[in-house]
């Protein structure tokens, strides 16, 4: 009997390996949505990290979260490293490309709670007076990645966190376009006051 319930074990631990290495070694996992403000002002929200709390799904996860700033105000070189509680982690973000106002490349490491690299990437389409916004995030499955994936479906998650993260955007970069417009009408209105008081 004993015989027969490790033999049992052992065959279910061989279909459970088998399942796991059949696994995709690689993952993609993109959202996408149609923004109100044009490219050139969504594309300088995400071109800057420190206009990154105000729209971004994980900087609520914990309030006092330690932020790091590197590099230049912004584009390639800008990094952004963060230490938070259980739910934030610890991790970081590099610019790596940023083409005005088309696509931004980002370099995301994580430290925990898991060691992973992964390229993630903004790619901006004008669509119609707004902007079609895909967020993706590229990277490869390790074995613990595929023991993890079988317990949980991630692009749902992350996908999820995505889909907040592009609806929270639209809102700020709205605002952004409403404090843009106000500006510009005032300095025409000074230019026009200007130029009457001159004659």
């Amino acid at each position: 009997m004993l015989k027969k319930i490790l033999l049992a074990l052992l065959v279910v631990l061989a279909g459970f390996l088998l399942l796991v290495v059949s696994r995709p070694d690689t993952f993609h996992i993109e959202r996408s949505a149609s923004l109100t403000a044009p490219p050139a002002v969504v594309f300088a929200r995400l071109n800057d990290f420190h206009a990154w709390a105000d729209w971004s799904p994980w900087e609520k996860l914990d309030p006092a979260m330690k932020k790091t700033f590197g590099g230049p105000e912004s584009g390639p070189g800008a990094s952004y490293a963060w230490a938070g509680n259980d739910k934030a982690g610890e991790g970081s973000m590099l610019i790596q490309t940023a083409t005005n106002p088309s696509h931004i490349g980002i370099e995301l490491k994580f430290l925990k709670p898991f060691a992973a690299t992964y390229q993630a990437g903004f790619a901006l389409a004008p669509e119609g007076t707004g902007t079609k916004v895909t967020w993706s995030m590229d990277g490869r499955n390790d074995i613990a990645s595929k023991v993890f994936g079988l317990f949980m479906n991630m692009d749902k998650e992350v996908g999820s966190d995505f889909e907040r993260g592009l609806a929270s955007l639209n809102q700020v970069t709205v605002k952004d376009v409403a404090v843009v417009t106000a500006r510009d009408a005032a300095e025409a209105a000074a230019q026009v006051a200007d130029s009457t008081g001159k004659q």
